[in-house]
């Protein structure tokens, strides 16, 4: 059966900096649009994979732009919402503001999506079980949740519908500390683990020692940053003995040298074990939308039925192609690329 995929989300005027400038000394910005499931959606259809967005823009010039920014590279928009002023009344459309690190210098990013137009939009009018009828996969992710009370009960409804449809499901907690609390982030995320096959990240989450007794604390309390195979192993075990909804695992692991160049790899659970990818040492070109081309990869590489080993790979070198593209998407259509760096084949190619 041929994999449609959907997701939803908030999708933003980035405006950045040319050639690494601050902020404050800038005389002009670059525009260009993202978003973190709208930048899985990009990546997706550029793959080749039938991939819709759902989301609520402004009915103006800027909204429509960003609309057709992703129909321009395949991304199907029939179910965006063009809203009214009446619908929107503050009638925008979030932006952000990225300032690029280079060197010892780290990046920036400053948000300016309070009353957003989907944050002001009601749900209710929405026939959710009409708009997820046809599609085999459905991502989610922390963010949405986080923007509004009205995106949290969308999020929420939406994983209800997709259980019944019996869609595949995957969410990433992608936890954003200038939108919630992480006490808000991990009481509402551990409320969709249950909703869950495909789980990318182990946090914002309540995994209790005994989900009986919250007191005796986290599984994940005290770990450090960067975990030992051991210790994501046993972490990824009890998600699967708490939640057995949840068929894979997967996250990927940042080490930060300094802000032009990093190394990421990446770990995977499935049918009971855990996988460990290569890792990927590289130069940045730009950071943003690194993790979210991780999952894209992930979601290709699994509707594509990889090899667990081949999964975990192929994502994790996605996100690190992805560092080597300017703008948010991890914006390639050439599938042999990915998987030439997934098996660390660096020749060019004639």
């Amino acid at each position: 059966m041929e994999q449609r995929f959907i997701t939803m989300g908030e999708i933003m005027l980035r405006l950045t900096p040319p050639s690494y400038e601050k902020i404050r000394m800038t005389h002009s910005f670059e525009a260009s649009y993202g978003g973190a499931e709208a930048n899985i959606a990009l990546a997706l259809a550029n793959l080749g994979i039938d991939s819709t967005f759902f989301t609520v823009v402004p009915d103006n010039s800027i909204g429509k732009s960003a609309i057709r920014m992703l129909r321009s590279n395949d991304v199907h928009c029939a179910p965006i919402i063009l809203s009214t002023q009446e619908e929107t009344p503050t009638h925008r459309l979030g932006s952000y503001y990225l300032e690029a690190g280079f060197g010892i210098r780290p990046s920036k990013v400053i948000y300016d999506r309070k009353h957003s137009a989907i944050t002001e939009y009601d749900f209710s009018k929405v026939d959710l079980k009409k708009l997820l009828t046809g599609f085999t996969w459905l991502h989610l992710s922390g963010i949405t949740p986080a923007l509004a009370p009205n995106c949290r009960q969308l999020i929420m409804d939406t994983l209800k519908v997709a259980k019944e449809l019996g869609i595949t499901v995957s969410f990433d907690g992608n936890f954003r500390s200038t939108l919630w609390s992480w006490e808000e982030a991990r009481d509402f995320c551990t409320q969709c683990l249950p909703y869950i096959d495909v789980l990318i990240g182990i946090e914002p989450y309540h995994l209790y020692k005994d989900p009986s007794n919250h007191s005796l604390g986290d599984v994940k309390d005290g770990i450090p940053l960067h975990l030992s195979y051991e210790q994501e192993d046993e972490i990824f075990s009890n998600f699967a003995i708490q939640y057995p909804n949840i068929k894979y695992m997967a996250r990927h692991v940042r080490y930060a040298h300094s802000g032009s160049e990093n190394s990421l790899k990446a770990y995977l659970w499935y049918n009971g074990k855990t996988y460990e990818s290569k890792m990927f040492t590289f130069t940045i070109l730009d950071r943003v939308g690194g993790g979210d081309a991780f999952a894209s990869g992930l979601i290709y590489a699994m509707m594509n039925n990889y090899e667990p080993m081949d999964i975990v790979n192929f994502a994790v070198a996605s996100s690190a192609i992805k560092h080597t593209i300017r703008g948010d998407a991890n914006i390639t259509d050439d599938v042999e690329s990915i998987k030439n760096l997934m098996n660390m084949n660096y020749d060019i190619k004639r």
